[in-house]
This record gives C-alpha cells, sequence and structure tokens, in this order.
C-alpha cells in the first residue's frame, strides 16, 4: 500500500511518499511546495498553486491513500484562516483525485513518530531518517509530511486488524424506532 502525507502550509507545503507492505515501511519519495515567487496578497494563485502541485504529486506516486495535518488555531486568527484555505485546497486536490482522506493532529504524528507529543522538529526529523532508513535528514517541512505517511501506516494497520477482528451485529435495542432512539 503506498500512503501519501501533506503538511499543509501556505508558502510550504510539504508532501512524503511511502510504502507499507506489513510492519515494513519504505521511503518512495518527499519534497515541498513552495509559493515563495507569488505575490503574499496573491492568496487565489497561492491556493492553485498548492491544488496543483498536491494534484501532481498524487499523479506521479499513485498512493492509495492519504493523511492530512490537522489545523489548530493559533496565537494569530488570520494566520490560522489562512492555513486552513491552504489546507483546504490540499484537501479539495486529494479528494477530486478519489483518494481517501485521513486526518491527524500534529501531536499524534509526534506521538506515533517520536513517542511523544513534545517532539520538536529536529526529533521529528531523527526520527523519520531512522524509521525509513534514509540516508540524511529530509527538510522539516518534508519530515512532517513523512510522519503523517507514517502514523496512517501504523492507525491503518490497527484500525484494519479491529474491523477484521469482529463482525459488529446491529441490536434490535440499539436500531430507530419510529424516528426515536434508545
Amino acid at each position: 500500500m503506498r500512503i501519501l502525507g501533506i503538511d499543509p502550509g501556505l508558502q510550504t507545503t510539504g508532501f512524503g511518499v511511502v510504502d507499507v507492505d506489513g510492519h515494513s515501511l519504505r521511503y518512495v519519495a518527499s519534497g515541498t511546495i513552495g509559493t515563495h515567487k507569488l505575490a503574499r496578497g496573491d492568496l487565489p494563485g497561492r491556493l492553485k498553486v498548492l491544488y496543483d502541485g498536491v494534484r501532481e504529486v498524487s499523479a506521479r506516486y499513485s498512493p492509495q491513500l492519504a493523511s492530512v495535518e490537522i489545523v489548530f488555531v493559533n496565537v494569530n486568527p488570520q494566520a490560522t484562516l489562512l492555513l486552513g484555505q491552504a489546507r483546504g485546497a490540499c484537501i479539495a486536490a486529494l479528494v477530486s483525485g478519489e483518494l481517501p482522506v485521513s486526518e491527524y493532529t500534529a501531536l499524534q504524528m509526534k506521538k506515533a513518530v517520536a513517542g511523544h507529543g513534545k517532539a520538536g522538529k529536529a526529533e521529528v526529523q531523527q526520527m523519520v531518517m531512522r524509521l525509513l532508513a534514509l540516508p540524511g535528514l529530509p527538510g522539516s517541512d518534508a519530515a512532517d509530511a513523512l510522519g503523517l505517511a507514517i502514523t496512517h501506516a501504523h492507525a491503518h494497520q490497527a484500525l484494519s486488524r479491529l474491523a477484521g477482528a469482529a463482525t459488529l451485529n446491529r441490536k434490535a435495542s440499539a436500531m430507530y424506532k419510529a424516528g426515536r432512539s434508545y
């Protein structure tokens, strides 16, 4: 299975692609999509670059699943809104390519990759390098994206095992009757 991780950003969006075979992970590609050449005030142009870039990465590497970082409110609400729009452009690009998208917080990714949620950028880069046996450190945005792909690889395997472990049967007491639930 091939997983594409996306770390959205309005100026720099990181992407990372990993192959998963059982418990083994294999690095495929990583990099960034930048909007630095466009004027800061050209939000529609930046969103188009992100959308087109994510579509191109998705078409080039043909992943089966995608994961994107969830954005939380920061100190600056305007920056949070702009980042949310960048994230929306990335998600729209993924779903327009018929990819299932899962979402993880930075805390969840750091816990999955480094073992604790307070890991810094350098620690995430080091752990991604080790987990994927890379010859050198990936850039911070690419490392976060690879971390999201790794997080989804672990979570997807666990959820698949849970789903296969037991078939859930609906009970009459939990079904809706006459528009009411009880």
